[in-house]
C-alpha cells in the first residue's frame, strides 16, 4: 500500500493507562481488529455489489498496526504515530533522513536540513471522495522547526518523487477495493465501499 493510502488509512494516539501486560493485550487485540477490518475491505472490494455499509478504523487499531510493524515503511522512517480530527491528518514520526535518502546526495545548501535523525511532524488535509484520494500536505516540521514549502518541495523531487512518483506535498491516487471515500473525523477513519 502506498505511503498516501497508509495516510488515509491511519489516525491518532496509542494511549495507556495501566500495566505493562494490558497495553499489550489491548495493542494485540487493536492490531486484531485493524487485520479483521482491512480483509473485510479486501473482500467486500472483490464483490460485484459491495456492501456500502461504512467499515470504521479507530485510532488505537492504526496505531497499533504500525506500531506492529504490519506496514512497510521507507527504510530510515520509523515509529509513525498519527492524530485525526476533522479533515485533518498529523503524523509523528521519528526520521533518520541519511538513511531515507539513500546515496542519492545533493550539493544545494537548502537541502542541508534533511540529514541526520529529527522528530518530523507532518500536517495534511486528506479525504477521499469518488474513489480518490486527495492529500494537501500543510505543514512539516523538524524538530518543532517549521520547515518552508519550498524547502519541503525542493526535498520531495530530489529524493522522494523518484522512488514515488505520485507522492508529494498535493497528492491525488485511486483509493483500492472500490472505495468510494475515506473521511478523517476525530479519532478515527470512515470507508465507504461501493
Amino acid at each position: 500500500m502506498r505511503i498516501c493510502s497508509a495516510l488515509m488509512l491511519v489516525f491518532a494516539l496509542l494511549g495507556g493507562n495501566g500495566n505493562a501486560a494490558d497495553a499489550r493485550r489491548a495493542a494485540s487485540g487493536a492490531v486484531a481488529s485493524m487485520e479483521r477490518k482491512l480483509r473485510h475491505i479486501d473482500n467486500n472490494g472483490s464483490q460485484l455489489h459491495p456492501d456500502p455499509k461504512p467499515t470504521e478504523f479507530t485510532e488505537s487499531e492504526i496505531n497499533a498496526y504500525f506500531a506492529a510493524g504490519r506496514m512497510d515503511l521507507p527504510a530510515g522512517v520509523e515509529s509513525v504515530r498519527f492524530q485525526s480530527e476533522p479533515g485533518v491528518v498529523t503524523a509523528s514520526t521519528r526520521v533518520d533522513f541519511d538513511r531515507l535518502k539513500g546515496d542519492a546526495g545533493s550539493i544545494n545548501p537548502l537541502l542541508a536540513i534533511f540529514t541526520g535523525i529529527h522528530e518530523v511532524v507532518v500536517v495534511a488535509h486528506a479525504y477521499g471522495t469518488g474513489g480518490e484520494g486527495l492529500v494537501h500536505v500543510d505543514s512539516v516540521s523538524l524538530d518543532g522547526i517549521e520547515i518552508p514549502r519550498f524547502a519541503l518541495q525542493l526535498f520531495a523531487e530530489k529524493y522522494v518523487q523518484p522512488r514515488y512518483p505520485d507522492i508529494g506535498l498535493d497528492s491525488k491516487f485511486q483509493l483500492p477495493d472500490r472505495i468510494t471515500s475515506a473521511t478523517a473525523g476525530a479519532h478515527k477513519l470512515t470507508v465507504v465501499q461501493k
